[in-house]
């Protein structure tokens, strides 16, 4: 059980590795080339979700893209590092049955963040990108929401196993 255990740790830290490496790529891509990446990612909404898309013109597309471009982007923050933190927590978490105690979540949460103020440093060194402090912390909370997730579902998990605790 213990190999077991240790083995299931290994391959999340594998993939919280992968992760902050697909992070450090996007972040490495210039300004223009992210705004490009979020354009598109607007477009692909607008085509899922407003009905005659793809009949507007380009530029209307492109406008649309543009208006949801913020909360695109932060959206995005968010998410990446949400899953950050519950690759990490896979990767700090010993047992897999138990409720969560308050290192389960410290930890990976700390990874999480010191991950996102690296990046965000990183960033200043890429051309037409910056480091922002408010990109740390809507990541920060990105992470935090992760693993107030994973803890909900475990809790209710366990309770569901331990009906009488």
């Amino acid at each position: 059980m213990k190999n077991k255990r240790t083995y299931r740790r290994k391959i999340f830290l594998i993939l919280m590795i992968l992760w902050m490496a697909a992070i450090f790529a996007f972040s490495s891509r210039s300004g223009d080339e992210s705004a490009q990446d979020s354009y598109h990612a607007g477009i692909l909404i607008g085509e899922v979700i407003i009905p005659g898309f793809e009949e507007w013109t380009s530029e209307k597309q492109l406008q649309f893209a543009e208006t949801i471009d913020h909360p695109v982007r932060k959206t995005a923050h968010a998410a990446e590092y949400a899953i950050l933190s519950l690759l990490a927590a896979g990767a700090c978490i010993s047992s897999k049955n138990s409720t969560l105690n308050i290192r389960d979540i410290l930890y990976p949460w700390f990874i999480a963040s010191g991950y996102a103020a690296a990046d965000e440093f990183h960033q200043l060194f890429v051309t037409g990108r910056s480091g922002q402090v408010s990109d740390v912390l809507l990541d920060s909370a990105g992470a935090l929401a992760g693993l107030l997730v994973l803890t909900a579902i475990r809790t209710f998990r366990h309770r569901i196993k331990n009906p009488h605790l």
